[in-house]
């Protein structure tokens, strides 16, 4: 039988041994440092790579303000929320060319959602035949790209982009 070992899940499915405090999102560095999973800062919200992905370049554009639900959000929140979403399709397609995305917000508990007291919407690039046997047999994902990797390669592109939309 082969082994597949992944011992850096065993904090996330165990919690560590204890909860954390306070809310991952809130508690994102800022500015976010060399090793920040956070790809782009915009003015309300930011875009932010998700520490247990589904795809390589799975990202969450997240608000600043720690709200539970999106009809919690201002104007300028639901505006920027579009327009990083907008982004992050833009930024992935340069960077991996996926041949699809899932785009959506997961709101409480019901709908699956992990952190249920800051709402943040997900963008995940899709490619044809992306699920294969370790997913569907194994319960497992294999990610071919460490995170770090992932944020060096996305940064320049949203820097790119920021710029373009903004001259």
């Amino acid at each position: 039988m082969d082994r597949l070992w992944s011992p850096w899940r065993l904090e996330y499915i165990t919690g560590g041994g204890q909860k954390k405090s306070g809310c991952v999102f809130c508690d994102a560095p800022r500015p976010p440092g060399p090793d920040s999973l956070v790809v782009f800062e915009g003015s309300a919200c930011y875009v932010v790579l998700n520490l247990y992905p589904y795809n390589n370049g799975h990202v969450m554009v997240v608000p600043y303000r720690h709200v539970a639900r999106f009809a919690e959000l201002t104007g300028e929140e639901t505006n920027e929320i579009g327009r990083l979403t907008q982004r992050c399709e833009a930024a992935l397609t340069e960077v991996y060319q996926p041949h699809g995305f899932n785009i959506g917000l997961n709101i409480g508990a019901a709908a699956g959602a992990g952190v249920r007291d800051h709402m943040h919407q997900h963008v995940v690039p899709r490619w044809s035949g992306d699920t294969n046997f370790m997913t569907v047999v194994g319960n497992t994902r294999v990610l071919p790209e460490e995170l770090g990797a992932s944020a060096a390669m996305l940064r320049p592109v949203f820097a790119k982009l920021n710029a373009k939309a903004t001259s």
